[in-house]
């Protein structure tokens, strides 16, 4: 079922539901302190960082195209926390950089008002 689930995420251009909103917290603490009892540890975790890649991967390309396009809003649906997270501080700087941008760029009230 993970390598199903992997090769859908792959496949697809937008985020695929995952099957819990925690699915990478509760696979690193299942794999790193109970691997011993969970048949083909290695593969799993192996099929997990595929996903998590291809989902991180897709998560900067969605980023660089809403910053690239200045857009207002993106949603984010089917993302988990952790993966937001991972793009939170990058995404909080480059729209402060856009509005300073954008700020510089219009011309103030007091110019526009004055006659000549």
């Amino acid at each position: 079922k993970l390598e199903k689930m992997r090769d859908h995420e792959r496949k697809e251009e937008t985020f695929t539901p995952m099957p819990s909103p925690y699915y990478m917290e509760l696979t690193k603490l299942l794999l790193n302190h109970a691997s011993d009892n969970i048949p083909k540890a290695d593969e799993i975790r192996t099929l997990i960082k595929d996903m998590w890649d291809t989902r991180i991967a897709k998560l900067r390309v969605s980023a660089d195209s809403f910053v690239r396009q200045q857009e207002a809003h993106a949603e984010l649906d089917n993302l988990t926390l952790m993966e937001i997270n991972t793009s939170g501080a990058f995404l909080t700087q480059a729209l402060n950089h856009m509005y300073k941008l954008r700020t510089n760029l219009q011309p103030s009230e007091s110019a526009q008002s004055q006659d000549f």
